[in-house]
């Protein structure tokens, strides 16, 4: 995996939401992104990340049924690759070695 193939921040966020839920779509992607950062997530950038990871080969879209609770626009599922599960431990690993020893600076402020 060469160094253009790490994760942006946001992208981080998506695959990682993606696998704690079960049926990951965007919606709940959204929600689950919102709950655990905090952080406002709008789905037009949702939606583009997905396609990007997608094109990455870090995730797989499928489109479900369509759904009359939601006036007939099905739910895109997302799956994230092996692919993808080993960018998001990548990522993480690479995090975890620059924070190493910073955390007591954090917490001394």
């Amino acid at each position: 995996m060469g160094e253009r193939e790490f994760l942006g921040e946001f992208e981080h966020l998506v695959l990682a939401a993606a696998m704690r839920l079960s049926d990951a779509y965007g919606a709940s992607i959204i929600q689950e992104i919102e709950d655990t950062t905090g952080r406002t997530v709008k789905a037009g950038s949702l939606y583009i990340t997905l396609e990007r990871l997608e094109k990455k080969g870090f995730l797989k879209l499928r489109t479900g049924g369509a759904e009359p609770g939601r006036g007939g626009r099905p739910k895109r599922f997302v799956e994230v690759t092996t692919e993808g599960v080993r960018a998001l431990a990548m990522h993480r690993g690479a995090l975890l070695r620059i924070w190493d020893g910073i955390e007591m600076q954090l917490e001394d402020s």
